[in-house]
C-alpha cells in the first residue's frame, strides 16, 4: 500500500504551477462520490508505482469549483493527465489500477 503522502492535494491556488512541468495525473473528485472513494487505493497504488516518474494528484471539486469549472468537469471521478501543464487525456469513470498505470505509462 503506497503512502498517502504520494497523493498531492490541489487547489485553485496551486493547480497551475503544481502541474506545470512533467506528467500529472489530476483527480477531480467529491468526498460524496461512490466511485471516488473506490478510485482512491487505485491512485495510492498507482501512485507508489510511478514515484518519480509522474505525480498524482487530487482536485476536490465542491472546494476548488474554479478549476473544476476550468476543465469543465461534469462527472467524478474525471482523471485528466497532464503533460508540462498541457491537457494530453481523460478518463471519466471508474478505473482498475492496470488500467490508471496505463493512462499514466503512456504520457511518460
Amino acid at each position: 500500500m503506497a503512502d498517502k503522502n504520494l497523493i498531492k492535494h490541489l487547489t485553485d491556488d496551486n493547480f497551475t504551477q503544481e502541474i506545470a512541468g512533467g506528467v500529472t495525473v489530476v483527480d477531480f473528485h467529491a468526498e460524496w462520490c461512490g466511485p471516488c472513494r473506490m478510485l482512491a487505493p487505485v491512485l495510492e497504488q498507482v501512485a507508489g508505482e510511478v514515484q518519480g516518474k509522474a505525480v498524482i494528484a487530487k482536485v476536490d471539486i465542491d472546494s476548488e469549483q474554479k478549476t473544476a469549472a476550468q476543465f469543465q468537469i461534469t462527472s467524478v471521478p474525471t482523471l485528466i493527465l497532464f503533460k508540462d501543464g498541457k491537457e494530453v487525456n481523460r478518463l471519466v469513470g471508474l478505473r482498475n489500477a492496470d488500467a490508471v498505470k496505463e493512462f499514466v505509462i503512456a504520457a511518460i
